[in-house]
């Protein structure tokens, strides 16, 4: 029985193996457009389809971003100026790429811009802040889709969404955690209403990795920022004990990041490139075996691994 068992799981590894493995032809002619390309992974992925020979059309937020890039491609990568939280320049992008794909339309769109800041407890949260959080990894994701979509389903293209691990674990950053479960959602749902059009929807879930976003030293001084500016019942709520402990585990977080972002933009790389693209990529060691088999967990005993380490508010009852 054991035997017959592990032979079917050997073979349908193996069909999925050679299924993955069948490329897109004639890839020399497709564009993708991404944005977030300053830094990161949109850098690193903007570089390596260039590599490959695709037709790379690369957002930045910054001209000195887009300048640092072209100075590391080929002339074949074109870069644009894009803030995704405003809509004029999003419209002024998306004439942009029109004006570049023609009627081949546009082949690939990745959605990797994104911010996390600040990371702090949600009693502490600033409106302000988590308004713009919400609208670069949410709303502008919604937005750059729906304007780019025409272009991506006269390609029968390929939209890539970037989430989080802490898309589908949210125990810490709450804003954050919501805005990639809003990407998860919008992603699905996308996915199910444009299948009869040929335009495929994958989702990234990268784990904890070294970004301009996860910068050590910037990230410890917003979280210290964000504790120095809570209001003063916060602060007695839960104490400074309770935030020296919350401190050393996001440095510990920190710490432990992986610096090999190749995992990310691989799974992205595949997404657009493969015949058949997965639904779903998790990025990452923590991401494939601690973060997904938590996510299937009962919700007690999730909450349990999750914060066995926290320690006990000041006032806690």
């Amino acid at each position: 029985m054991w035997l017959y068992l592990v032979a079917f799981v050997g073979l349908y590894y193996l069909l999925r193996w050679y299924r993955e493995r069948q490329v897109v032809s004639h890839l020399q002619d497709k564009y993708v457009f991404i944005t977030g390309c300053d830094s990161g992974f949109g850098n690193l992925l903007a570089r390596q389809l260039d590599a490959r020979g695709l037709r790379v059309l690369a957002a930045c937020l910054t001209e000195k971003g887009a300048e640092e890039l072209r100075g590391q491609t080929s002339d074949r990568l074109e870069t644009v100026t894009l803030d995704v939280t405003k809509m004029e320049s999003i419209a002024a992008a998306t004439q942009w790429v029109k004006e570049h794909v023609g009627d081949r339309g546009l082949w690939g769109l990745v959605n990797n811009a994104g911010v996390i800041k600040p990371v702090t407890l949600c009693e502490g949260l600033n409106m302000e802040d988590s308004m713009n959080i919400l609208k670069v990894n949410l709303i502008g994701v919604i937005q750059v889709t729906l304007s780019m979509l025409p272009l991506v389903r006269r390609a029968r293209g390929r939209i890539v969404n970037v989430s989080s691990i802490l898309g589908r674990v949210a125990f810490f950053a709450g804003v954050y955690c919501i805005s990639k479960y809003g990407v998860e959602a919008f992603s699905d749902i996308l996915r199910r209403e444009l299948q009869h059009f040929g335009v495929k929807i994958s989702i990234v879930e990268p784990g904890y990795f070294r970004t301009g976003m996860t910068n050590l030293t910037r990230s410890l001084e917003e979280v210290k920022q964000s504790w120095k500016e809570a209001p003063k019942h916060i602060k007695e709520t839960y104490g400074q004990q309770y935030f020296d402990a919350f401190y050393n585990i996001i440095k510990e977080g920190l710490l432990g990041c992986s610096t090999n972002l190749n995992l990310v933009t691989d799974c992205m790389e595949h997404a657009l490139t493969s015949v058949y693209p997965r639904t779903r990529y998790s990025a990452g060691w923590d991401a494939k075996f601690f973060f997904i088999p938590v996510s299937y967990l009962p919700t007690s005993l999730a909450d349990y691994i999750l914060t066995r380490s926290w320690p006990k508010p000041a006032q806690a009852v």
